[in-house]
């Protein structure tokens, strides 16, 4: 696995500090980007927040997320949350080491209280001394949130700043884009009372037989039945994938304040697992776990981004896109299109290619695409991906030959291919890649090899429109 190395620097540790006035919950920011340009120590909101202890529990359950690994679990890996503010809201996410849960909690505007909210993203320090601070907290009193240093702080920031330096796998950088993408094709498929949701989720397991020893299990499901749900081994209508229950386990943490459960994901295709979204309502927040189709699946190998990134169109479309950002908390498409007059298509097209830079989100509870902008070089998504990579080099190579019929060949190594293209558009490959997953993990390298290589045939073979002499009207 390709890794890169991330130096974070902080001003001081995050802490929890107590008072007269009652107790102040400083996160610490480094290297953020704002509508100004990049900061060292961007400030993003300081006020109150109105259900401390859910907030707490809350943050706690991205933290987990993020030193986490549900599968291969010898392996322990950190990553800094990161928090975007939105200028109405603050959104705090992370990722799992193995790559194959996302978790982001969701502080909404009813969730803050007295102050502007700022704009920008960075990471914020959440240290193991906090989290046994946060762990412990008790009572009534009022929280103060301090996203970013104080005036204080910002006058000292020239002395001795606290460094950690995170390994950042290029696979973490791609699950960020795959996820959104996949999020962007998911429905509302349940919805659970606060009792209903705490019954069934401390219902599910805490382990996976695969990670204690046993026998690897299929995929589970859940098909809504009255006011619950009822786990189902299949695919029933109307059922939603679970793919490894035991990844919820961050939902604990917060079940004691939960007002409802939303479950989102797509329709059931035959009995293949799918990827799904778990939101627990929390009061004036929302925290929403989603996971890959499987344990052992990290989401940076699905592949819905790669046709985004094989065209030329997408990227001119996403620079236009870029500029209208503004750091939205929710991007409306239909509007985003008419103000660039582009087509929703493309607009929809362009936004997943600015996911793959990490330049969007996406919020399955409002199915609204929303603008951050990741602390890394999160171009490295694109530049390191296996596929990509590799059917760029077939198409350097002149190992595509296209056909007449559709059809075209593809010379790989010592072995030919043939793709073909259905009256969808899809395109199908006679690879072992395609007999595995037929379409559910995105395009083989072939099949994308052979779409880069109609795209620059076409672009290549359509006269450009005649530009008309100066007072000449059309």
């Amino acid at each position: 696995m390709s890794r890169s190395t991330q130096a974070l620097a902080y001003a001081r540790p995050s802490a929890l500090t107590s008072d007269r006035g009652g107790r102040l919950l400083g996160l610490e920011t480094s290297g953020g980007l704002t509508p100004v340009g990049p900061e060292a120590h961007p400030q993003f909101f300081a006020g109150f927040l109105s259900s401390p202890q859910a907030a707490a529990r809350g943050l706690l359950a991205v933290a987990d997320v993020a030193a986490a690994r549900y599968y291969q679990r010898t392996l322990r890996a950190s990553l800094d949350p990161v928090v975007t503010a939105n200028g109405d809201r603050l959104r705090f996410e992370s990722f799992s080491g193995c790559c194959g849960v996302y978790a982001r909690l969701d502080v909404l505007p009813e969730g803050l209280d007295g102050a502007d909210t700022g704009h920008g993203t960075t990471n914020v320090d959440v240290n193991n001394p906090l989290r046994d601070a946060l762990s412990r907290m008790a009572g009534v009193d009022p929280l103060h949130l301090r996203v970013g240093p104080d005036e204080l702080a910002v006058t000292t920031l020239d002395g001795p700043l606290l460094e950690k330096k995170v390994p950042l796998p290029d696979r973490w950088l791609r699950g960020f884009a795959e996820s959104q993408v996949l999020s962007a094709g998911f429905d509302l498929r349940a919805e659970l009372s606060a009792a209903e949701a705490v019954r069934f989720l401390r219902s599910l397991p805490r382990s996976a037989a695969g990670a204690t020893g046993g026998a690897p299990r299929g995929p589970l499901w859940v098909v809504p039945v009255g006011a619950t749900l009822r786990p189902t081994t299949r695919p029933v209508p109307g059922a939603v994938c679970l793919p490894g229950p035991e990844r919820l386990a961050a939902f604990q943490r917060v079940l004691r304040y939960a007002t409802g459960l939303r479950v989102y994901g797509p329709a059931a295709h035959g009995g293949a697992s799918t990827a799904a979204a778990w939101e627990i309502a929390l009061p004036g927040m929302r925290l929403t776990l989603t996971l890959s189709p499987e344990p052992a699946r990290g989401f940076s190998g699905e592949g819905g981004v790669l046709e985004a990134l094989a065209t030329d169109e997408a990227a001119a479309d996403a620079e236009l896109v870029s500029v209208l950002l503004a750091w939205e908390p929710r991007i409306d498409t239909a509007d985003l299109a008419e103000q660039c007059g582009l087509s929703t298509v493309r607009v929809r097209a362009a936004l997943a290619r600015l996911g793959t830079a990490g330049r969007v989100g996406y919020d399955v509870a409002e199915a609204a695409y929303f603008h951050r902008e990741l602390p890394y070089d999160a171009r490295r998504a694109e530049r390191h991906n296996p596929r990509l990579v590799a059917a760029r080099a077939l198409l350097a190579e002149g190992s595509v030959l296209l056909h007449a019929d559709a059809t075209a060949t593809v010379l790989s190594g010592q072995r030919r291919y043939q793709v073909r293209e259905a009256a969808t558009g899809v395109l199908s490959c006679t690879c072992q890649w395609w007999a595995d997953y037929r379409g559910r993990r995105g395009p083989c390298k072939h099949a994308l090899a052979v779409r880069m290589a109609r795209r620059a045939t076409t672009s290549v073979t359509t006269p450009a429109t005649p530009v008309p002499a100066a007072g000449e009207t059309r």
